[in-house]
């Protein structure tokens, strides 16, 4: 099982190593090191969070060309994985994306550990920095109060429709800490969460000459 996570790492690494929109190979490093944190206080499967977490983002439309090629690319590079849990890590990667807050909750414990894994990756400092690196790899403002957040989105609004990178935060990202599925998880997004509020609340000062 190690050196399948081996060959998968190795291949993520470098197809990822110099992606530009902040899910690049240290976002999935990352991701790693919160799966494997919260599947060991979950007794969670470790091999399926962590071949999980390496692939999670190959599928996604931010990366594939489309969803249905970035699965195809999965499943050879899940060859050497038993039938069963290469079936159970694509059902993982199919089903954590957020996508506008459209998707149904997740039914494995092994799906709810990668998906706190990257939605703890998208909270609190380092969750700053990647929106606003996201932003600009869209072309998105910084901010332009005349642009109000967007509520309920469909997938194709939520990827492609106007916004800034503060309103990310109101679409997405403070909504986080709710969604969270396991305790750990919850646990361990309450003090990014909470960063991400001050930072805000920061933000939101210095725009309007407050500090």
């Amino acid at each position: 099982m190690n050196q399948i996570l081996n060959d998968i790492r190795y291949y993520v690494k470098q197809k990822l190593e110099n992606e530009g929109s902040g899910h690049d190979w240290h976002h999935i490093e990352r991701v790693v090191q919160h799966s494997e944190v919260i599947a060991k206080a979950e007794g969670a499967n470790h091999f399926v969070c962590i071949a999980a977490a390496l692939v999670h983002d190959l599928a996604d439309d931010k990366i594939a060309s489309s969803e249905a090629e970035g699965i195809k690319e999965v499943v050879n590079l899940l060859g050497d994985v038993n039938e069963e849990d290469r079936n159970h890590i694509i059902e993982i990667i199919s089903s954590i994306s957020f996508k506008g807050g459209n998707r149904p909750p997740v039914t494995t414990l092994e799906a709810q550990v990668v998906q706190d894994a990257d939605r703890l990756d998208a909270i609190g400092a380092i969750g700053i920095a990647r929106t606003f690196v996201y932003a600009g790899s869209k072309g998105d403002l910084i901010y332009d109060p005349s642009i109000e957040p967007r509520n309920k989105m469909t997938p194709e609004t939520y990827r492609n429709g106007q916004s800034t990178a503060i309103n990310h935060f109101y679409e997405k990202l403070l909504n986080l800490k709710e969604l969270m599925n396991t305790q750990k998880g919850i646990e361990l997004a309450k003090q990014r969460h909470e960063f991400m509020e001050e930072f805000l609340s920061q933000f939101h000062d210095e725009w309007a000459g407050i500090k």
